[in-house]
């Protein structure tokens, strides 16, 4: 057996010591530098969904005889 380090390919280390950030990190750091434009897209997003899911709700409805 031989005694190889962890990491299979030394080339892909990058030249910092730290890792690069997550993309959830940089996610939460972008949402918490832009504030209120982040919510309100959010809330854009949010409308557009229960819109979305509404529509399609009504759209298939049964019909019930009468």
């Amino acid at each position: 057996m031989s005694s190889k380090p962890e990491s299979s390919d030394s080339s892909t280390d990058s030249a910092t010591s730290a890792p690069a950030p997550s993309f959830v990190k940089q996610a939460m750091r972008n949402m918490v530098r832009k504030g209120s434009k982040s919510l309100f897209h959010l809330s854009l997003t949010a409308a557009g969904f229960i819109g979305f899911i509404l529509v399609v709700a009504w759209l298939g409805r049964p019909t019930l005889p009468q």
